[in-house]
């Protein structure tokens, strides 16, 4: 056999184990979605509490790290082009907007993934690989039931509170730049800060994060539970899960901006 045939065949196969995969995923969101509306007995109520408090509690340390210093680089690298041009005072509505519609959902969920759905990926990707997944089955307990629909609940919820919390905090954060370094005067920056950024824009921001909770969500049980290989695949799984989250993050976000701006 050629190498161009078996290359086409080597293609091919990973496309259809893409669209297999997909498909899973699909599958076992739809199903623990279907679960929310009659699944919360004491058991799901007490693991949904436990991943609320795992991605927003203990979460909020390196979010504030991170939308602090992602605030006053975008009013430091705005402000400096501005400067040139005399309009210093209007970093406020450029750090606003650029932090309402884009940057704090999008850090919001890179962070997640790279936090929390890592971690789903290694305990679902463990518990699979040590047979628990199987037990589950054996007890006739569905794990999308039992497993998913919590951590989708848990991430729905906490994702547009964190937003909001990344969003402020790089308002503040920008208007320390701007306030400490550029020159513009507190009482400008929030002026103009408030008076761009729409309803619209906190909107569509929300809206973002609601999405990228359902992505992570998806992508990291999805990986847990393809889980093989023993530990090996378990940091595989979980390797996978980041890259793949964040892919998907950045392709859907510039999708949504695209639907709602153009």
């Amino acid at each position: 056999m050629s190498y161009p045939v078996r290359s086409a065949e080597r293609v091919g196969g990973q496309v259809l184990q893409l669209f297999h995969n997909t498909g899973h995923a699909m599958f076992m969101l739809l199903e623990a979605t279907w679960f929310i509306q009659f699944s919360f007995g004491k058991r799901s109520r007490h693991e949904t509490v436990t991943q609320l408090y795992i991605t927003g509690i203990k979460s909020l340390a390196v979010i504030s790290v991170v939308a602090m210093f992602t605030g006053m680089i975008l009013a430091l690298q705005t402000g400096l082009e501005l400067r040139r041009w005399g309009q210093e005072e209007f970093i406020g509505s450029a750090v606003a907007v650029t932090m309402i519609r884009e940057m704090g959902p999008f850090m919001t969920g890179l962070i997640i993934a790279a936090s929390v759905g890592s971690a789903i990926a290694a305990q679902l990707g463990t518990m699979t690989v040590s047979e628990e997944i199987a037990a589950l089955e054996v007890m006739s307990i569905n794990p999308n039931r039992f497993l998913v629909m919590p951590r989708l609940v848990a991430l729905t919820l906490m994702m547009p509170i964190l937003a909001v919390y990344t969003n402020i905090l790089g308002i503040l954060g920008g208007a320390i730049v701007g306030t400490t370094q550029l020159g513009v005067s507190l009482t400008s920056y929030m002026n103009n800060a408030t008076e761009f950024a729409t309803n619209k824009d906190l909107y569509v921001g929300l809206f973002k994060a609601f999405i990228f909770g359902i992505i992570i969500t998806t992508v990291s049980c999805h990986q847990g539970f393809m889980t093989s290989e023993g530990a090996v695949g378990v940091g595989k799984a979980t390797r996978r899960s980041v890259i793949i989250s964040f892919l998907v993050i950045l392709v859907v976000g510039y999708m949504i901006t695209r639907m709602f701006y153009l």
